[in-house]
């Protein structure tokens, strides 16, 4: 498909962080030929969240245009773990526990790319029979002084901090990966700028033609601090229900309402310059600019009437602070626990008893609509009442016998 000049700065600027080499890239579009375009998922964990997402559309826009993802799911390198922007050795995961997050990945990134112009691979399919002569082979092709000259084992090497022979090979099997399904444009956040490079360099010494490194901006996760992780706990899950995915995204720092229009939505260019004069000049209020953000998100992985119905749950229960029309069931008469933080974890209302003990000390827990304190008497609960912890999360307690 032939590109227009509005197609290709959409394609080049926005969502974009860098290109290595932009010039070739932007030959090998205007060559309108198919490109393969890689992009590798570890499963390490069974879900992926919307950070993934800013690198998943941006290949479903040049699916758009006819060209091909090659989708590989690393369950070779997921056992190593990506040391990309760790500080310590990451924890090796098991063949088994690699599969079971395999089989939910592929659900999931189909809500965004083109599954029919997709093609999924796995590594095994080449790495299943790799010899030692081979990973020898490939890993004479690259120094040390050229993997600690990466930023974050630089980090940890000064520091004295060890850094485990199965992270310095994780490079490399990223870019075999490459070489195996010839790849001639890799994607990646830019934490993984070193590793797109090493499949390049890869790819010339196996007398392929170099692939383009495309490199998209790491989203910042809802504690508006560190990029989003499920591990630090500030994701918001492409499988999270549209009540949790609306409430997350009402709970972002101002900051970011322009960042996540940009890279999460298909608003054109010159409605996210409105916004963010909007901001700036105060002439909004920012609540509403957030009401909006989460119903294009929401309906981008469930549908308009689930981003409708979230929308008014959020505006009843945290704006006007009423309890749900539905809530989690409990039987008190199950309950036997000393401490009202080991309650909350025991409900499902926290996930740890330091968050418990955090809403605790904020005044945010409340039964029946009135805070109470840590040391609050358990046997107090009555049939018919309601907990809240935090803003959006309740639960009723009921008498089965």
């Amino acid at each position: 498909m032939e590109i227009n000049k509005k197609t290709l700065a959409n394609i080049l600027r926005r969502g974009t962080a860098e290109i290595i080499v932009e010039e070739e890239f932007i030959g090998r579009l205007k060559e309108n030929k198919p490109l393969r375009l890689k992009m590798g998922f570890d499963p390490s964990s069974p879900d992926i969240h919307i950070g993934h997402v800013v690198g998943l559309r941006k290949l479903r826009q040049l699916q758009e245009l006819g060209h091909k993802v090659i989708l590989i799911v690393g369950d070779w390198t997921a056992r190593i773990g990506d040391p990309s922007g760790q500080s310590a050795i990451r924890k090796m995961l098991s063949a088994k526990e690699v599969e079971k997050n395999a089989q939910t990945y592929m659900e999931q990134l189909f809500k965004i790319v083109d599954k029919d112009r997709t093609q999924a691979v796995y590594q095994s399919e080449w790495f299943g029979d790799f010899d030692l002569e081979k990973v020898i082979s490939l890993s004479s092709k690259f120094t040390v002084a050229q993997f600690l000259a990466r930023e974050d084992f630089n980090k940890r090497y000064k520091e004295g901090k060890p850094i485990a022979i199965t992270e310095l090979l994780y490079p490399l099997l990223q870019a075999y990966d490459s070489v195996a399904i010839h790849s001639d444009v890799e994607f990646g956040g830019t934490d993984q700028k070193f590793n797109l490079l090493v499949g390049r360099d890869l790819q010339i010494m196996e007398g392929q033609a170099p692939q383009q490194c495309f490199l998209v901006p790491l989203l910042v996760g809802t504690d508006g601090n560190q990029k989003m992780s499920k591990s630090l706990g500030n994701a918001i899950g492409i499988n999270d229900s549209p009540n949790d995915q609306y409430g997350k995204i009402m709970s972002l720092r101002d900051e970011l309402i322009v960042t996540y229009f940009d890279l999460l939505t298909d608003l054109e260019n010159n409605e996210v310059n409105e916004i963010d004069l909007a901001i700036k000049s105060e002439s909004v209020n920012p609540i509403d600019l957030k009401k909006h953000l989460a119903l294009e998100i929401v309906k981008q992985f469930h549908d308009a009437k689930a981003a409708e119905e979230a929308k008014a749950k959020f505006e009843r229960v945290v704006q006007r602070g009423e309890a749900p029309e539905e809530m989690e069931p409990v039987n008190l008469k199950t309950l036997h626990y000393t401490s009202l933080s080991h309650m909350l974890v025991a409900v499902n209302l926290v996930t740890s008893v330091s968050e418990a003990k955090r809403l605790i000390s904020q005044g945010a827990v409340e039964v029946n609509g009135s805070k109470i304190p840590a040391d609050y008497a358990l046997e107090n609960l009555q049939v018919g009442d309601i907990l809240k912890a935090g803003r959006r999360r309740f639960i009723q307690f009921i008498d089965v016998q």
